[in-house]
């Protein structure tokens, strides 16, 4: 059941729960207290305060709350209020002349000794105007709840919206950045090796089929990303020199669990792009690893005076994309740790992930 619909329902249960202790105060408390055979125009006056009240909760409830309470006219609002209690009140009195209900009344308690008319008229008086404040409050109380209730639900899709376009603004920037860069490397095969280059365009157009059609739903299962980092990696082998060792481990058996497409690709691309050289041996040490819920992500590579991979100097646009992303998909769920280690000349990255 949505949020929504719980609301519903629990607005019916108070509506609900409010008319039958009401009718219990008009038609059984009441009554009950008198200690009296009541004649049975007493029971048509009950039967029309109590429609009167229902009527009142929801003029309030429909008219005068949204139109002057929550658009904030106060003094408008009690005007309102004071005059609807009135109207009440002479309305009251009304059906009790009509229906000669004083004079039967006092034969009703003349029975049973002498009837005491102020005492029993001030206290119905009080009786009636408290049944009708918290007739009004709780109707106004309802309404408001409501209202903001309402207003919570309209900025929370509003800020699902925001974050869905984001996501989509920022997923539509890296595919591209991804793409650019591999075809630049593609075509720097073409002038080496003719075969080499055709076996990248294959691989390029299966990371593709992944990227475009697998993950139309803004997730990706735990092996198809592992997979396609796995080909990325593979395609960027392909124009590396013997200095360069790369290293990919993975678990021997993966739990499939949803993640963000591509959210690795960045870092992996990273140290591809700053951690090799062409003329000094170069490691890259790729590590994905799975304990229950929790995901983790090792990158390390090489560091050269001619390729600083400082964070703050080299934020392109996928790594910068990538931090907003695990910003509004794993807020609070998420730790990334980026470091250079000057000891053993290494640029490390260590994401973890909570997936649960």
């Amino acid at each position: 059941m949505s949020l929504k619909s719980k609301s519903s329902t629990v607005t019916i249960l108070i509506h609900v729960l409010t008319w039958l202790v009401l009718g219990f105060v008009l038609f059984g408390y009441q009554p009950l207290t008198m200690n009296v055979e009541l004649p049975y125009q007493f029971w048509i006056k009950q039967t029309l305060i109590f429609s009167m009240l229902v009527g009142a909760f929801y003029l309030n409830s429909e008219a005068f709350v949204p139109r002057y309470l929550l658009k904030n006219r106060t003094g408008m609002y009690f005007l309102c209020v004071i005059i609807l209690i009135g109207a009440i009140y002479f309305l009251d009195a009304l059906f009790e002349r009509s229906l000669d209900l004083h004079r039967l009344m006092d034969a009703a308690f003349h029975k049973h000794g002498p009837p005491k008319h102020g005492e029993k008229n001030h206290f119905y008086d009080f009786a009636l105007l408290f049944i009708m404040a918290l007739v009004l409050g709780i109707s106004t109380s309802i309404t408001s709840i409501q209202k903001w209730q309402g207003d919570a639900r309209v900025r929370e899709a509003l800020e699902q919206d925001k974050i869905s376009s984001e996501l989509s603004f920022l997923k539509a920037q890296i595919n591209p950045h991804f793409f650019f860069n591999t075809l630049n490397n593609i075509y720097a095969l073409t002038h080496i090796n003719a075969d080499t280059s055709r076996k990248a365009i294959h691989q390029l157009s299966r990371m593709m089929r992944y990227v475009l059609y697998d993950t139309q739903h803004g997730t990706a299962l735990l092996s198809q990303e592992i997979a396609f980092i796995k080909d990325y990696i593979s395609l960027m082998q392909l124009r590396l020199t013997d200095k360069v060792t790369v290293t990919f481990d993975t678990p021997e058996t993966v739990s499939d669990m949803t993640v963000a497409p591509m959210i690795f690709l960045p870092f992996v691309e990273n140290a591809f792009k700053h951690g090799i050289s062409a003329t000094l041996p170069s490691n890259i040490l790729i590590s994905v690893q799975q304990q229950a819920e929790n995901l983790e992500l090792r990158v390390e590579n090489s560091i050269y005076k001619d390729s600083n991979p400082n964070l703050e100097e080299n934020k392109g646009i996928g790594l910068t994309n990538t931090l907003r992303r695990l910003d509004l998909l794993y807020a609070g769920k998420y730790t990334l740790d980026i470091k250079e280690d000057a000891d053993t000349n290494t640029y490390k990255v260590h994401l973890t992930l909570n997936l649960s």
